[in-house]
């Protein structure tokens, strides 16, 4: 009966420490007479991922569309409106003019084609009458005199062919101008000749970049 009454008593003393809480943050005493942090346990749960919390946050997503309209409806809606449009062309327009790399077209950008421009900027061209040739030729094939055709097809021969010497030297001085100014870069001799020869037809006003140099200077 004794053994039953300490068995009890045991039980009963268990009990209340299982069911005493412990507080947070209480240090537990060891064998050896020292304190010990109380451990905090876990939470018990898995801590949800970063874009699932966020599509929580957000809200369910729209559901696709199911037809044509639909889908041609939600486009329009999603486009920019026409001022939008303008605005960025204009915006890269101007960008375009003053050269700017990031918007450039590849033929155009780096500093060896910035500098190429400016030595062809930097005097006038017979080569620039290129165009003005072309629209020449056009009148005089619909004019349809035998006498002013002839003089305009002499005339074309000519200028050809001075447009094409003064293309070889240009694109030759470019090339060595540019080389020594840029002895650590690879530059191509064609490639570089004809992006000068192709510059040098364009009228000044029609260039893009726009010049940054005036007719006469030392580039």
């Amino acid at each position: 009966m004794r053994f039953l009454r300490r068995s009890d008593s045991s039980d009963q003393a268990g009990q209340t420490a299982v069911d005493t809480p412990v507080a947070e943050g209480a240090e537990d005493e060891g064998a050896d007479g020292r304190s010990r942090p109380h451990t905090t346990p876990g939470k018990g749960r898995a801590t949800p991922k970063r874009r699932d919390a966020e599509s929580k946050r957000r809200g369910p997503a729209p559901p696709p569309p199911r037809t044509q309209r639909e889908a041609a409806k939600l486009a329009k809606a999603n486009r920019p409106s026409r001022e939008d449009r303008r605005a960025k062309a204009a915006e890269r327009r101007r960008r375009m003019d003053a050269g700017d790399d990031r918007v450039l077209l590849p033929r155009d950008r780096g500093k060896v084609r910035a500098y190429v421009r400016d030595i062809v900027d930097s005097r006038p061209h017979v080569i620039g009458l290129f165009l003005p040739l072309a629209a020449l030729v056009l009148v005089a094939a619909l004019i349809q005199n035998p006498v002013i055709q002839q003089y305009v097809t002499l005339f074309t021969f000519l200028m050809l062919a001075v447009m094409v010497v003064e293309g070889t030297l240009l694109g030759y001085q470019v090339l060595r101008k540019a080389r020594e100014k840029f002895p650590e870069e690879d530059i191509r001799g064609l490639g570089t000749g004809w992006y000068a020869f192709s510059r040098a037809t364009q009228p000044r006003r029609m260039r893009v970049p726009k010049p940054r140099v005036k007719r006469g200077d030392n580039p």
